[in-house]
């Protein structure tokens, strides 16, 4: 009765329209007085969630994510993609998804990875003759990939929902074969597109200005180098990586590339901080939610009712990713938040806590982009001043594709944990 009381005061205000952080706090509440529970436990339960000093790699990655897009990084990087895959037919849709594969490298966020290619490439795509649909939906299912390279944000939020028991260093490497594959899976959609539907060829880019174009990119991609290679050679931890590629990122943009007002700085540090407030104020509630959980008995509850459905570990990973898919197209960030009740039942099943990381975040990046609440889906449908109807009628290819690679990493774990067994 405990757990429909908590769960139920939950959905029962998910459907009221209340944002995710506030229910999750007000079912908390709920939660504690039936099972009597002293409201200021779970207001030192609110505090520990972000009193921690691994959560200073997200504000820090934002900003940093901010800088780069507004500051000309993410055209750069629409160029040098251009030099390397534009010139065969349908090269604007490689080099979205190749632009795409680098920024999301930097940003670690597929709301800026939209919002920044994709107010470059969708108006020149549509200009060479490719559908406004398709660029749009070419764009936001791209994005997805972000979520799983480093620096991704929302690995850093599966460690501490997984109590912190599993390494933000080991998450962030693990991402980059599914980030890889799922970049490869959305380009070979492009290229069959391409060829049926005879898109153009693009042009090739002369010699001079191609490494003009190089050299003016490697800044940037440079900045992944600092990410990644800081963390495996022990330089600098993850966090400590998040505020040097601040720094970096501000000496590129406002030294280097010179394209960004110093009048501009204190708006985008306004921009920064609302943003940076809704995701702190969600991990807090959650954090206290999962204490209520953990209290009710809730994540070995439903270890048992898994158990009566099956005791075989591939069956409850599809039912999983069932249930994840399901609840992600009402709420985006679902998969992170179950993420308390899910790994204890999941690693009894011998499931290793940094795969089913990257089982979460795929399901996370097709929430993302899923009617009815997909914030990736709505930012990339408004920048391509594209209906949402004809935006999702276009992605359904992608939905395949993206599913192909969800099955792919759930079953494969080696995608996922091969390399950090080499590099780590």
């Amino acid at each position: 009765m405990d757990a429909a009381i908590l769960l139920g005061s939950f959905i029962a205000l998910i459907l009221l329209r209340v944002p995710v952080a506030y229910a999750l706090g007000l079912a908390t509440l709920v939660g504690a007085w039936y099972i009597d529970i002293p409201l200021h436990a779970v207001m030192i339960q609110i505090a520990g969630g972000v009193n921690k000093f691994s959560l200073l790699a997200i504000p820090f990655f934002v900003l940093a994510g901010a800088i780069m897009a507004e500051g000309g990084m993410a055209r750069r990087l629409v160029a040098f993609a251009g030099v390397l895959v534009g010139f065969v037919r349908g090269g604007l849709s490689l080099v979205n998804i190749t632009a795409s594969t680098f920024f999301g490298a930097i940003s670690g966020s597929s709301l800026a990875d939209t919002a920044s290619v994709g107010s470059v490439l969708i108006p020149e795509m549509e200009k060479k003759g490719y559908p406004r649909e398709f660029s749009t939906a070419v764009t936001v299912s791209g994005s997805v990939q972000a979520l799983l390279t480093p620096p991704s944000h929302n690995s850093v939020i599966y460690s501490l929902a997984a109590g912190g028991t599993v390494s933000i260093a080991a998450l962030f490497v693990a991402g980059i074969g599914p980030g890889l594959l799922l970049s490869a899976t959305m380009a070979t959609l492009c290229l069959l597109f391409a060829r049926k539907r005879n898109y153009p060829k693009g042009e090739v880019i002369p010699l001079r200005q191609a490494l003009k174009i190089c050299v003016e990119a490697l800044w940037g991609l440079m900045t992944m180098v600092i990410i990644l290679g800081g963390i495996l050679s022990g330089v600098f931890t993850a966090t400590e990586s998040a505020a040097v590629a601040v720094v970096w990122a501000f000496f590129v943009t406002m030294f280097i590339y010179r394209d960004y007002k110093w009048s501009e700085l204190p708006k985008m540090l306004h921009r920064t901080v609302r943003t940076l407030s809704i995701v702190m104020i969600l991990i807090a509630f959650a954090a206290s939610f999962g204490y209520i959980m953990t209290l009710m008995q809730i994540p070995s509850k439903i270890t048992t009712a898994f158990l009566t459905l099956s005791d075989n570990r591939y069956v409850i990973l599809m039912c999983v990713n069932f249930m994840l898919l399901m609840l992600g197209t009402l709420m985006d960030m679902a998969p992170l938040i179950l993420t308390p009740i899910l790994l204890p039942v999941v690693t009894s099943f011998g499931v290793d806590p940094v795969h089913f990381g990257m089982i979460m975040l795929v399901n996370l990046g097709i929430g993302l982009i899923t009617p009815p609440v997909g914030a990736v889906l709505f930012v990339g449908a408004a920048i391509g001043k594209v209906s949402i109807e004809n935006t999702v009628k276009a992605l359904l290819p992608f939905y395949v594709a993206l599913f192909a690679v969800l099955m792919a990493v759930t079953y494969i774990p080696a995608i996922s944990l091969w390399l950090p067994s080499v590099v780590l």
